[in-house]
């Protein structure tokens, strides 16, 4: 059996979550993003998706 590589994405912060609600500024910084422009590469899980669905407005995200 061959082992199946997880699937990854990358998120790009590119809005500022200043003036968002602290929820956001916290999903934001869950995902691994702490400045603007920063690119951090997470596995595809339902959970990670549904962060970035919240914050979509903030982040850029490449499968």
């Amino acid at each position: 059996m061959a082992k199946r590589s997880a699937k990854k994405l990358r998120i790009t912060l590119v809005r500022s979550p200043i003036g968002y609600s602290i929820r956001q500024k916290r999903t934001v910084r869950a995902l691994g993003l702490h400045r603007l422009h920063q690119t951090v590469e997470q596995v595809d899980t339902p959970v990670l998706r549904g962060m970035i669905a919240k914050v979509s407005h903030l982040v850029a995200v490449e499968e």
